[in-house]
C-alpha cells in the first residue's frame, strides 16, 4: 500500500485502485521526563522555581489512601518558554520502559543571561556542573552553563546564536 507524505502529514487517497491510509497530522511533541515515584510534585515545584515554568495540567491518582491529605500526583504537563513536557513518576505501574530516572536526557534552554539562570537553578536546588564555557565546544557554538537538577536531569543553559543546534554536525 502506497502512502504520500506532505508537510509531515500522511495523505489519504487512492493509488492504483488501492486505498491509502487517512491523513495523520501531529500537533505537538511532548517529551516525558520520569522522576522517582512520589517526587512529581517536588519536580514541578523545582522547575517553577528554577526556570519559571508554568504547570498547564496535572493527573492525580484516582485512588488515595484515607490518611493522605493530598491526592498523589502521577503526571504534570509543564510549559517552559514555547515548549511543553510531561513530568511523570517512575512507579512500578508507569509506562517507563527504563526505570532509571533522568538517564540519557539533556534539556537545552536559551537565554541571554546565563549567569542569572544558573544562579536561579542552583538556588532552587540544582547543582552547577562546571564553569560557564564559551566557544565551539559549547552548546551550538555560544556560551553555556550546565546544571543537574535534583532528579538527575542535565540542563544546558545556552545563549541564542545565529547557528542553530540543528545546523551543528554530529
Amino acid at each position: 500500500m502506497a502512502t504520500e507524505v506532505n508537510d509531515g502529514a500522511l495523505a489519504a487517497g487512492e493509488v492504483n485502485g488501492a486505498a491509502v491510509e487517512k491523513t495523520v497530522t501531529f500537533t505537538a511533541v511532548k517529551p516525558r521526563l520520569f522522576v522517582e515515584a512520589s517526587k512529581v510534585g517536588d519536580a514541578v515545584a523545582f522547575y517553577k522555581a528554577a526556570f519559571g515554568a508554568e504547570e498547564v495540567n496535572r493527573v492525580n491518582h484516582p485512588k488515595r489512601k484515607a490518611d493522605q491529605e493530598l491526592p498523589v500526583l502521577i503526571s504534570a504537563e509543564i510549559k517552559l518558554a514555547n515548549s511543553s513536557f510531561l513530568v511523570s513518576d517512575v512507579s512500578e505501574d508507569s509506562s517507563a520502559t527504563d526505570k532509571a530516572v533522568g538517564s540519557g536526557l539533556v534539556f537545552c534552554l536559551e537565554t541571554e543571561d546565563i549567569e542569572a539562570a544558573v544562579d536561579a537553578a542552583v538556588k532552587a536546588g540544582a547543582v552547577a556542573d562546571g564553569e560557564i564555557s564559551e566557544g565551539e565546544g559549547a552548546c551550538c557554538g555560544g556560551r553555556v552553563g550546565k546544571v543537574k537538577d535534583p532528579y538527575g536531569v542535565v540542563w544546558a543553559i545556552c545563549t541564542p546564536t545565529a547557528k542553530k543546534c540543528g545546523d551543528v554536525e554530529a
